[in-house]
């Protein structure tokens, strides 16, 4: 069981709680007929977060509008996803102004992903010695996972620390990437090797190592025990160009520049008239 330390920094994945709550809410809507039941989950976690770990720094990361570097990388990232819905699009602003007037701060940097900003701010509270929780439902937030950095998935009520990470993926979380390069991630559209599924990818990574040693020591693999070992090398040599563009994709950038500092992302006290205003408007 994952101890939490007291006071972590909590960094909220805006954006995954927000799709995550379009889909798992009734689709509510106000008095006059905007859409709310987006806005209404994602409130909800937030105050039940807030509540019970009672933290003096925070911030709620959002993708911001545009594309992103990932895009540049690979034409068809994310492609397949539909468009956001209109009924969702409508609830951002809104939410935006809600998660404000509760006293917490929010991201959203042009370029990267919410991803990528949760990465700096938890690399660097790490480095400044103060534990953090990451609230997300993404799973490639696994590779940041370490002895002071946890995940926990609060529509779930799961708690991913190192062990954790390596119970439910078959890897630890230093190889998470390695794990997401060779398998792919349909729900980003990163290819991965063609052929190479969760457990063909689980006994590579457990065998031998992580993509350079795969790449460095290919004569290795045949003597690994699962189907498909001996015409495997050759299939990674195949791929190698589609293995490394993945790795780059599913890497989470830990350096992205940053107008805040995470000491600088203090709670305040909820602006009580703006948010009964927001409410009164969205009830």
């Amino acid at each position: 069981m994952v101890q939490i330390p007291e006071n972590p920094l909590i960094l909220v994945d805006g954006s995954s709680y927000l799709y995550r709550a379009y889909h798992a809410f009734p689709p509510l809507t106000n008095s006059a007929g905007e859409p709310t039941g987006a806005m209404y989950g994602v409130l909800n976690m937030l105050r039940s977060l807030i509540l019970q770990y009672q933290p003096t720094h925070a911030v709620v990361v959002f993708d911001a509008k545009g594309k992103t570097f990932r895009d540049e990388l690979f034409e068809h990232y994310k492609s397949h996803r539909p468009p956001m819905p209109d009924d969702l699009r409508a609830q951002i602003e809104p939410l935006h102004k809600m998660v404000k007037a509760m006293g917490l701060p929010l991201m959203a940097v042009p370029g990267v992903e919410a991803d990528d900003v949760i990465g700096t701010l938890a690399r660097e509270a790490e480095r400044a010695g103060r534990p953090v929780l990451i609230s997300t439902g993404d799973k490639d937030m696994a590779q940041l996972v370490t002895p002071g950095i946890t995940l926990i998935n609060t529509m779930t009520n799961t708690i991913l620390g190192p062990d954790e990470v390596v119970s439910k993926y078959g890897v630890p979380p230093e190889l998470i990437i390695d794990f997401l390069a060779l398998m792919g991630d349909s729900s980003d559209n990163i290819p991965g090797v063609p052929g190479v599924g969760e457990k063909t990818a689980q006994a590579l990574l457990q065998g031998l190592g992580g993509l350079d040693t795969l790449y460095a020591e290919p004569e290795k693999i045949a003597a690994l025990s699962f189907r498909g070992a001996k015409t495997m090398a050759a299939k990674l040599e195949q791929n190698k160009d589609v293995a490394y563009l993945s790795y780059q994709l599913a890497t989470i950038k830990t350096d992205v520049e940053l107008e805040l500092t995470c000491e600088e992302l203090e709670v305040q006290p909820p602006a009580a008239d703006d948010l009964l205003a927001l409410f009164r408007q969205y009830e």
